[in-house]
């Protein structure tokens, strides 16, 4: 029972006090001009996710549908995430309160059309304040209803009674103790967050130190991970261009159509031939909004807004014939909202004649590839990004096992992050021996393809090695020799390899002591990977301390976790 309130009923471990409770297509067809239109929206419900103030990796984010709410004197509803910080609700401690009469509230809306199908919150908070009889100050999150309803409470920090040290850690904003799972019972069109004096009418909260900060009641939401789910898809129509009606099909054709959409807005054109998907375009990306930054585990597509698509665009996308062999084929062209609810554009067999291409040594579409290190084909290759270089050599064999001289090899790579396009970064051409020797040059962590096409045009290679490579960061950081007690000296450091994401990389910088690492500040880069912090010793005695920057591993930037060589700083009295 609560040592500042009436006895009271319980909702879950939560005390509440009357008379108000605490608020807390196919279908082919044969012919070279015959199509099939369908312009009916997708049948089931598409999803989406929204990061609001920070994404998973740390990078901010815009705050794209939260609005801010305040009564009372003292209450301070802030949006300090552009700037590493978090949305903040608090109620000051500078004051005597009347219960209900001073809260500060941030409330997030999905868009029309659109509800809330899971969401995890990354928050803290305390309620230092403390209560008196009938009266507490506390900061909790509700949804989907009523704010003031005790059932769409959760994730409630109630002064004396759950909430003693508060909840939560404001130092790490993405640490695993700040994350919470909404519950689904919780899940709709709205979310609220809100820190408050709350109790029975007429009783007051008491005027006590609250935290650091100022706040007797507080809550920060550091990040949002929001899966919106959209039940009506887009609609195509008005289609032309010359994919519609050329036969046969041969180079890049074009196809034209109109498309809107009621909700996330449009996103993608999908080519699907003979049952597989071969292209996929984004067809406007409305000035960034329109682009999925990704880092989900589940599959669904990322972005920073709400309704971060247009809702109404004409598209004039080329479709590859390239990608796919001479003949004939089954395509369907789909249409997808950010949600991925899709409808079909245009549905007709094709032939497809392209020009073979130059020939490639002996044109053996069945040529093999060989490595003279099989071990590095059996195993992930882990290096430091200094050591990363590597030197590739193997032999060409035609379907005989012959020798092939004058072929061209290829080496291609992949960095290791969502998004990430296979580029080519190198080519040899084979001796009088079919033998080749490729140097992949430093970097991150990636996927390595030495590859060999048998025509110089063809969309994929004959024969092809892959090697799978995980490098860790290569961190350095720097720092004078010595010190003295009460003189401030700067750390230096920076990331080699680039890759850096936009908005920098977290970069922890640690000092040894008690026989463990622990953590001085954790740090974010400049978009060149450069970082920097001023530190002061206390006026301790002589001796020499142990420092390094360690860089955690995050999905968005291509290296392992690695740390830099320790700097020795010694200590004068």
């Amino acid at each position: 029972m609560s040592p500042f309130r009436q006895p009271a009923p319980v909702l879950g471990s939560v005390f509440v006090s009357p008379p108000q409770a605490t608020r807390v297509l196919s279908k082919a067809i044969i012919g070279a001009a015959a199509l099939l239109l369908v312009l009916a929206a997708a049948a089931h419900a598409g999803r989406y996710h929204d990061y609001s103030c920070r994404t998973p990796s740390g990078q901010t984010a815009p705050v794209d549908g939260w609005s801010r709410s305040t009564t009372g004197t003292y209450t301070y509803a802030e949006n300090t995430c552009s700037t590493g910080g978090a949305l903040v609700a608090g109620v000051g401690d500078q004051t005597e309160r009347t219960a209900n009469a001073a809260m500060a509230t941030w409330a997030f809306s999905a868009p029309t059309g659109a509800t809330l199908a899971a969401a995890t919150l990354w928050r803290a908070g305390d309620s230092d304040g403390g209560g008196a009889v009938n009266a507490v100050y506390e900061s909790w999150f509700a949804g989907p209803g009523d704010l003031l309803s005790p059932e769409n409470a959760f994730g409630i920090c109630e002064a004396g009674i759950n909430c003693p040290t508060g909840i939560g850690t404001t130092s790490q904003p993405l640490a695993a103790e700040n994350r919470l799972a909404v519950p689904t019972s919780n899940l709709g069109a709205h979310l609220y967050m809100e820190a408050s004096c709350a109790g029975a009418s007429g009783f007051k909260c008491p005027v006590n130190v609250g935290d650091a900060h100022g706040y007797a009641a507080v809550a920060y939401l550091y990040a949002a991970d929001l899966v919106l789910e959209q039940t009506e898809g887009p609609t195509a129509n008005n289609v032309s261009g010359p994919l519609t009606t050329d036969q046969p099909v041969n180079g890049t054709s074009d196809l034209i159509f109109s498309a809107t959409d009621p909700g996330a807005g449009i996103y993608e054109a999908e080519f699907n031939v003979d049952g597989n998907v071969v292209q996929r375009t984004v067809i406007n990306e409305n000035g960034g909004h329109c682009r999925n930054v990704g880092q989900t585990t589940d599959g669904l597509p990322a972005f920073l807004y709400l309704q971060p698509c247009l809702k109404s665009l004409t598209a004039d996308v080329g479709f590859d014939s390239t990608k796919v062999g001479n003949g004939i084929h089954h395509l369907i062209v789909s249409v997808s909202d950010a949600a991925g609810n899709t409808a079909t554009v245009l549905d007709r067999s094709i032939i497809v004649q392209n020009e073979l291409g130059v020939c490639n040594g002996e044109c053996d579409g069945h040529a093999s590839l060989h490595t003279a290190d099989t071990q590095l084909l059996r195993r992930t290759i882990t290096r430091r990004y200094a050591n990363s270089g590597l030197l590739l050599t193997g032999q060409l064999v035609d379907h005989t096992g012959a020798p092939m001289k004058g072929a061209m090899i290829e080496l291609r790579q992949q960095a290791s992050y969502p998004g990430a396009r296979n580029v080519l970064a190198a080519t040899t051409t084979t001796d009088a021996k079919g033998g080749w020797k490729l140097r992949v040059q430093r970097g991150p962590s990636r996927l390595i393809t030495v590859g060999y096409r048998s025509r110089s045009n063809n969309p994929t290679f004959a024969t092809q090695l892959q090697y799978r490579e995980t490098v860790a960061a290569g961190v350095r950081l720097s720092a004078p020799r010595g010190a003295r007690p009460g003189r401030p000296f700067a750390f230096r450091g920076k990331l080699a390899g680039g890759y850096i994401p936009r908005g920098g990389a977290l970069v922890s910088l640690e000092i040894f002591f008690g026989g463990e690492w622990r953590e001085i500040a954790l740090l974010r880069t400049s978009h060149r990977g450069a970082f920097a912090y001023r530190y002061t010793f206390a006026a301790i005695g002589p001796t020499t301390y142990r420092f390094r920057a360690q860089l955690p591993h995050t999905i968005g930037y291509p290296f392992a976790s690695g740390a830099s060589r320790s700097s020795y700083i010694h200590l004068t009295g």
